[in-house]
């Protein structure tokens, strides 16, 4: 009866564990997006770009950029609290070489809590571009972009907090690609 008993307490404590490591998991991880759904996309693809720059590369990254450039030190600051940045990337030949289920797997993560599109633009000439934000309370706690057109499927992912205005500065670094991110400049005075 001893066993019976220990099993009892057990099982039910284990699955207590289980619950809340999946809990703070899935919280640790809300704001990345899982992109191994497209993987397949690679076969097709004329040409592929996948980024994984995780918290652990975007130290030793900073750690490579130098303090005494200013523009190496600005990038520096940028990235500083950025837990990773995640792009998928696919351009092909032919149209209709994903699908609209390859689409909607991402979109489908982009409806968790916390998550708001913040732009959606649809052109037939130029492609469609949607963008996700995060909020984790006042702070923006991740980024996600989804552009398309006929040859081209693209995602990117930045996890951790975004200031959007010192993200325009990295478009074209570190796997970011360009977003058309326009910045304010501050008026000056004559």
């Amino acid at each position: 009866m001893n066993s019976l008993f220990q099993t009892n307490i057990k099982t039910p404590l284990l699955a207590v564990l289980l619950v809340f490591a999946t809990a703070l998991v899935a919280r640790a991880q809300g704001s990345r997006i899982q992109m191994t759904s497209l993987d397949h996309l690679a076969a097709k693809a004329s040409q592929s770009v996948d980024v994984t720059i995780d918290e652990r590369l975007m130290k030793v990254a900073a750690k490579a950029l130098s303090d005494h450039d200013a523009d190496e030190r600005e990038v520096k600051q940028l990235v500083a609290g950025i837990k990773g940045i995640y792009v998928k990337s696919f351009e092909f030949d032919a149209d209709g070489q994903y699908s609209a289920a390859d689409v909607e797997a991402i979109r489908a993560q982009l409806r968790g809590p916390g998550w708001s599109r913040l732009v959606s633009v649809v052109s037939k000439k130029e492609g469609n571009l949607e963008v996700y934000m995060l909020m984790e309370g006042e702070q923006i706690g991740g980024l996600a972009v989804i552009s398309t057109n006929d040859k081209e499927f693209t995602v990117v992912n930045i996890v951790g907090p975004v200031d959007l205005e010192k993200l325009a500065k990295l478009e074209g670094q570190l796997g970011v690609p360009e977003l058309g991110i326009e910045t304010t400049k501050p008026k000056t005075k004559n």
